[in-house]
């Protein structure tokens, strides 16, 4: 099998791009086929996995931060190659999903000798996901944090965090409409998730239930919060405790139509669209990831 690493030499303030002479250090005593490419911009990921795996397949390793995987996946989908993610950016959030030992020195060579699961795989539009897609409150923080991260001493759980309280003041609630499979549902929206995975913004477990194998997206719902409530929204985000909230509601479904008058910013894997309307489809089954030895 041939491995091929995507790097993003922006990831984790350029921690991705000190990884390299570790990958290398990995394969000094193989005989396995190795290539490592680095990005030069946004897209650049997507466009060169394509060209690699279209010809033949590959183990490909997105070594970066969520934004990095998705563009990935996105090269990737509906072929017979191999994902995997080497985590070295701001968030990190999938991989909490799928192995612990985030912070494991070994995790190079752990993911590179990893066994390969079929897992459930997400689309939003015409746009495929991992973890996470949301609108509302969290997903403005998102956008919001790409300020925060860019100062050298602030982490990437610290800039969601410092995000969410200018956001909390300068949010403005839209109505939205969901159709979850066949049923209907109109709020005035503080945040709905999603989800894949568990976590997304920098270690909020959004989705406590949420189960990469399943076949459904555990979807969660949030009403209209006063500014005070939305202070007690996120330290329970962070716990998976949010379910206390009364203005919390959680839903598990394939399919989910949202729709607004308004336009809304939608956060996918931590990349921002705007839309007023968006179509959220899960592919049971849908990709080919390597798990990394425990």
């Amino acid at each position: 099998m041939k491995h091929l690493f995507i790097v993003n030499p922006k990831a984790g303030k350029g921690k991705a791009l000190q990884l390299i002479p570790h990958i290398k250090n990995a394969f000094k005593y193989s005989n396995e086929e190795f290539i490592i490419e680095v990005t030069k911009g946004e897209g650049h990921a997507t466009e060169l996995v394509k060209r690699y795996v279209n010809k033949e397949n590959y183990r490909v390793y997105a070594v970066g931060g969520d934004g990095t995987l998705n563009e990935v996946l996105n090269g990737i989908a509906n072929t017979e190659s191999c994902l995997g993610v080497i985590p070295s950016g701001s968030g990190n959030d999938f991989i909490k999903s799928i192995y612990k030992e985030t912070l494991a020195e070994n995790i190079i060579e752990d993911t590179i000798k990893g066994n390969t699961k079929i897992i459930d795989l997400a689309k939003v539009d015409d746009r495929y996901f991992l973890n996470i897609s949301s609108v509302g409150i969290d997903a403005e923080v998102v956008d919001n944090a790409k300020v925060f991260k860019k100062y050298p001493f602030i982490s990437g759980r610290a800039a969601y965090i410092f995000s969410a309280i200018v956001t909390i003041f300068t949010y403005k609630y839209r109505r939205i409409q969901l159709i979850i499979d066949d049923k209907e549902i109109t709020l005035e929206n503080t945040l709905t998730t999603f989800a894949n995975g568990k976590y997304y913004g920098g270690g909020m477990k959004v989705a406590p239930d949420a189960d990469l194998q399943d076949g459904l997206f555990d979807i969660c719902t949030v009403d209209k919060l006063s500014r005070i409530k939305m202070f007690t929204l996120f330290p329970k985000l962070i716990k998976g405790t949010h379910r206390q909230i009364e203005e919390v509601c959680f839903y598990k479904a394939k399919k989910i139509i949202v729709s607004s008058k308004d336009e809304i910013t939608v956060n996918i894997d931590g990349e921002i669209v705007k839309r007023k309307d968006v179509i959220f489809e899960l592919i049971p089954k849908g990709i080919n990831f390597i798990i990394p030895r425990s």
